[in-house]
C-alpha cells in the first residue's frame, strides 16, 4: 500500500523558520532558568523569569511540533509555509516582548500603564501578536483537514491535537474579551502598574500552584490552555508507542486499530480540556474540585477507559481469527521518525 505522506527529501525535512524559533524559544528556557537562580526579584508571586521560561518551553515543543509537520503536507504545502513563517515571526515576536518586560521587572500582558514609553511599544505586539498567532493557527487546522497527512493512526493523531491546541488558543481569549478586571498590581520595581484583565476567576491574578504557579485561590485559564495546546504532543507520541509496539502485537499492526485508539484516547482527553475548562469558568482551583468536579473528571475518565477498553478487546478477538500479516502496515508510517 502507498504510504500517504511523500518521502521527506532533505529540502522538506523540517520547516525552517518554525525550526529557528523552536531552537531560539529552547535557548530562552535556558537563560531563563539561569535567571531564576541569580535574579531575586518577583512579579505577581513568582521570579520575573517564570513566565517568559513558560512561555519559551510551550512555543519551543509546539513550533517543534509544526516545524516536522508542515513540510510533510501534501496539499496547500506553499500557503501552509508561509503560515509558518508568519506564525513563528509572531511567536518570536510575542515571547520576545514578554522577556523584555520580565528583564525590565514588570507586567508584560494586560499592562495599561500609560506613562511606561517602552511598556506603550509593546503592548501592540503583546495584543497583535496572539491575534496572529491564533489566525495562522486556525489556518493550519484548516489546511490539514482538506488533506489525508498519514496513514488513518497519525492522521487522527494530528487532526485531533490541531483542534484542542486550536480550542486551546480560543479559550483564554474569549475570557479575556469578555471578562475585565481593573486593579493595581506592584512590579518588581514597587512601581504600581494599573491593569485591565488578567487569566483567572475570581483572583485574575491567583498564582500558588508548584512549578506551573497556578492559582490556588481560584480559577485559572492558564490550566485548560496547557492541557489543550499540548495534546497534540501527546496523541503523536502515542501513535508512535502503537507503531513501535504493533511488531510484537498483532493486533496494532492494522491501522484502523491504532486508529480508533487514538481516537478513543483523544475523545478522553477533550472531555479532560473540558472539564477543566469548565472547572476554571466557575472560579476553581484545579486542585481544590468540588463534588461536580469529581464526578465530571470520572465520567470522562470511565467513558475514556471503556471505549480504550472495547477497541483492544475487539481488535485483539479479530486478530485472533485472523492475524494481520506484519509487513501490512510497515511502510504506512515509515516517514514518521524522518
Amino acid at each position: 500500500m502507498a504510504t500517504s505522506i511523500e518521502p521527506a527529501t532533505r529540502s522538506r525535512v523540517w520547516h525552517r523558520p518554525l525550526l529557528i524559533c523552536a531552537a531560539l524559544m529552547a535557548g530562552l528556557v535556558v537563560l531563563c532558568g539561569v535567571g531564576l537562580v541569580v535574579d531575586g526579584r518577583t512579579l505577581l508571586g513568582e521570579s520575573v523569569w517564570a513566565k517568559p521560561m513558560k512561555f519559551g518551553f510551550a512555543f519551543a515543543l509546539y513550533a517543534g511540533t509544526l516545524a516536522w509537520l508542515l513540510p510533510r503536507l501534501n496539499k496547500g504545502r506553499r500557503l501552509a509555509w508561509w503560515v509558518g513563517a508568519v506564525f513563528a515571526v509572531a511567536a518570536t515576536a510575542e515571547v520576545g516582548a514578554i522577556t523584555v518586560q520580565a528583564a525590565r521587572g514588570t507586567i508584560s500582558h494586560f499592562n495599561a500603564d500609560q506613562s511606561d514609553p517602552t511598556t506603550l511599544a509593546l503592548v501592540p505586539i503583546l495584543t497583535l501578536g496572539v491575534m496572529v498567532i491564533v489566525i495562522a493557527q486556525l489556518i493550519v487546522g484548516v489546511i490539514v483537514l482538506i488533506q489525508r497527512t498519514g496513514g488513518k493512526d497519525l492522521n487522527r493523531a494530528i487532526r485531533a491535537g490541531l483542534g484542542l491546541a486550536t480550542a486551546g488558543m480560543l479559550i483564554p481569549i474569549h475570557w479575556m474579551v469578555t471578562g475585565i478586571h481593573e486593579r493595581t498590581v506592584t512590579d518588581a520595581n514597587g512601581n504600581e502598574i494599573p491593569m485591565y484583565q488578567g487569566h483567572g476567576i475570581g483572583d485574575p491574578d491567583g498564582h500558588g500552584m508548584p512549578l506551573t504557579n497556578w492559582s490556588v485561590t481560584g480559577g485559572d485559564f492558564r490550566v485548560p490552555h496547557f492541557f489543550a495546546l499540548h495534546g497534540i504532543q501527546i496523541l503523536l507520541v502515542l501513535t508512535v508507542a502503537l507503531i513501535a509496539l504493533s511488531a510484537r502485537h498483532a493486533w496494532l499492526r492494522d491501522e484502523r486499530v491504532r486508529a480508533r485508539l487514538v481516537g478513543a484516547v483523544g475523545f478522553g482527553y477533550s472531555g479532560l480540556v473540558a472539564v477543566v475548562t469548565w472547572q476554571a469558568g466557575r472560579g476553581q482551583s484545579l486542585i481544590h474540585p468540588d463534588a461536580a468536579t469529581l464526578a465530571a473528571f470520572a465520567a470522562v475518565l470511565l467513558i475514556g477507559v471503556a471505549a480504550t477498553l472495547r477497541v483492544v478487546v475487539t481488535a485483539r478477538r479479530t486478530a485472533a481469527v485472523a492475524p494481520v500479516a506484519p509487513a501490512e502496515s510497515a511502510g504506512q508510517n515509515r516517514c514518521i521518525a524522518k
